[in-house]
C-alpha cells in the first residue's frame, strides 16, 4: 500500500522502439543511471527487445505525440512487459491482442516478432482511441498494415474467428489496484468492491472466448495489474476445470530469471506469478498466467 499510494516510490522502464532508434539514446540512459531490465538467461528474449531500468524512482522524460512522427521509445511499469516475453510471439505467427489498449503490450509485442496477422481489439471507445494513437505513435505504415485493430465484444471473438491465433493476450480488465488506491476516494472505493464480483465473471468469459480463438497447441496467456486473488489465479482455476482442452504452462523459468528485477509473491503455482510492488522494486502489481490449447472444443 505504501509503495503503490507514494509517486515518489514509482519507477518506470524505457522500452526502446525498434522501428525508430535515436543513435545517442542508450549511451544518455546509462549516464543517467539506467541498465537492461531483462537478463539474457530469460528462456525468450529477444534481440530487437530493449528495455532498460534503474532502482532510483523518478521519470524519464515522455516524448509527445506527433502526427507523422515515431516515437523513440515507450515509458511503462517493468511488470507489464512478463505477459509479452511470456507470450513467446515468433515471426510469422496470428496473435490477438484481446483487450487491447492503451497499447503498450501490442508495441511490446512488435517489438519481439513481426507477427503474420497482429490483431488488437479494444471494446471501450475512449481507450480504443488510446490504442489508435499509440499504434500511430510507435509503428511505421508498413506494419499497421499487417494490423487489425477491432472494438468488438472481447468475449464474442471466440465465436466469430474459432481457432483463429496461435498465441492471445487477455490483458484483462481488472480492479487496478493501483489507480484506485491513489485515488482514494472512499465512495470509488465501495464501488470497486462491488465490481469486483461482477469482474471475475467478465474475465473468465473473455478466457472463454481467448480459448475458443486458439488454435489447438497454440498458447494464451492472461493478466492483469489487481492483487485480488478472485480475479487472478480463481479466474485460471475455474478455465482449468470448465475447459478440458486446455493445459497450465510453466513459467517458472521465466520468474527465475528475473528474480533480481522483481518481488514475486511465494507459493504461487508454476503456471502463474504475481509482481508485488516493494521499495526499490516498485513495479506491478502484475498477475500473469499462462495456458495451452490442447485440442479442439
Amino acid at each position: 500500500r505504501d509503495v503503490l499510494t507514494s509517486p515518489w516510490c514509482w519507477q518506470h522502464a524505457v522500452l526502446l522502439n525498434r522501428f525508430s532508434q535515436s543513435p545517442g539514446l542508450e549511451s544518455s540512459l546509462a549516464e543517467q543511471g539506467y541498465h537492461p531490465a531483462f537478463p539474457a538467461a530469460l528462456p525468450y528474449l529477444p534481440a530487437a527487445f530493449r528495455c532498460y531500468t534503474r532502482t532510483a524512482p523518478g521519470r524519464f522524460p515522455a516524448q509527445k505525440h506527433q502526427p507523422g512522427r515515431l516515437k523513440e521509445y515507450y515509458l511503462l511499469n517493468a511488470a507489464s512487459l512478463l505477459p509479452v516475453l511470456a507470450l513467446e510471439v515468433k515471426d510469422g505467427e496470428d496473435v490477438l491482442d484481446l483487450c487491447a489498449a492503451p497499447g503498450g503490450k501490442s508495441v511490446a509485442i512488435l517489438q519481439c516478432a513481426c507477427p503474420g496477422h497482429f490483431h488488437c481489439n479494444e471494446y471501450d471507445d475512449l481507450r480504443s482511441r488510446w490504442l489508435e494513437q499509440t499504434i500511430e505513435s510507435f509503428i511505421p505504415d508498413p506494419f499497421i498494415n499487417l494490423m487489425t485493430v477491432s472494438k468488438l465484444d472481447g468475449r464474442q471473438i471466440g465465436d466469430l474467428q474459432p481457432e483463429f491465433y496461435d498465441k492471445v493476450l487477455v490483458d484483462a480488465p481488472c480492479s487496478n489496484d493501483r489507480s484506485w488506491l491513489f485515488s482514494a476516494d472512499p465512495q470509488q472505493a465501495v464501488l470497486r468492491l462491488l465490481q469486483r464480483k461482477e469482474l471475475s465473471s467478465l474475465q473468465f468469459q473473455l478466457l472463454r472466448s481467448a480459448v475458443q480463438a486458439l488454435r489447438p497447441g497454440g498458447s494464451l496467456v492472461y493478466s492483469t495489474c489487481t492483487l485480488s486473488r478472485a480475479e487472478n489465479s480463481d479466474v485460471i482455476s475455474l478455465i482449468l476445470s470448465s475447459c478440458r482442452n486446455v493445459m497450465p504452462v510453466d513459467i517458472s523459468g521465466m520468474a527465475r530469471g528475473v528474480s533480481q528485477e522483481f518481488t514475486f509473491l511465494s507459493g504461487m503455482q508454476q503456471h502463474e506469478l504475481l509482481v508485488l510492488p516493494e521499495k526499490g522494486r516498485a513495479w506491478g502489481p502484475m498477475y500473469v498466467a499462462k495456458l495451452k490449447k490442447v485440442s479442439s472444443s
